[in-house]
């Protein structure tokens, strides 16, 4: 059988192989215009992507009203526009939300929410999430309290370079928490004492 051509379909291909490179150019202005300092044109430009569900645009209108560049500070805002780019698995946004659930900060503190989010970004590499699980599991905050868990989280972000998390570990290290004790390790000024080897 063949298949005739349909004119609709047509239109609405060109239309689309138009339109990610428009959404991404006007991705590009707001984040000049931001960098420059020109914060009433950053959102102008950002809103109608982020309502269209691009996620990098979500996130960057949810830091403008994070942190109340030319827009009203409203972290409630904030984090709805954190949510809706997280929950396209955006790793920024993930960690942010994480931070305003931990905090109480447009959201209801929720440690269970916090580590929740904190746990997405942190399987997808980000060092300062892996860190903060590590302190939530050391701390018993949203989970029972688990050294070793706390260890793990501790040891991949020290392997980032995050001096806290190579701090506490080495803590760990010398109290045996979560880890046997080593002294040699709990002393070292660098990532290899601490490694596993």
């Amino acid at each position: 059988m063949k298949r005739a051509f349909n004119p609709i379909v047509a239109a609405i291909m060109l239309v689309l192989s138009f339109s990610a490179p428009v959404a991404a150019r006007q991705l590009e202005d707001a984040s000049a215009a931001y960098k420059e300092g020109d914060y009433a044109t950053a959102p102008r430009l950002l809103r109608p992507l982020a309502e269209q569900g691009d996620a990098r645009a979500q996130y960057n209108l949810g830091s403008m009203y994070d942190k109340g560049r030319e827009v009203l500070q409203d972290y409630a805002e904030a984090a709805k526009w954190f949510r809706l780019a997280a929950d396209q698995g955006y790793v920024n946004a993930q960690y942010n939300l994480g931070n305003m659930y931990y905090d109480g900060r447009g959201v209801p503190q929720n440690y269970a929410e916090a580590l929740k989010w904190y746990r997405h970004a942190a399987n997808q590499g980000d060092a300062q999430a892996q860190y903060n699980l590590g302190v939530m599991y050391h701390k018993g905050q949203g989970v029972p309290k688990d050294d070793a868990e706390a260890a793990k989280w501790y040891r991949l972000a020290a392997e980032q370079g995050i001096a806290d998390a190579q701090s506490n570990l080495g803590v760990r290290y010398a109290k045996g928490e979560g880890v046997p004790q080593d002294y040699v390790r709990a002393e070292g000024r660098n990532e290899v004492s601490w490694r596993v080897v």
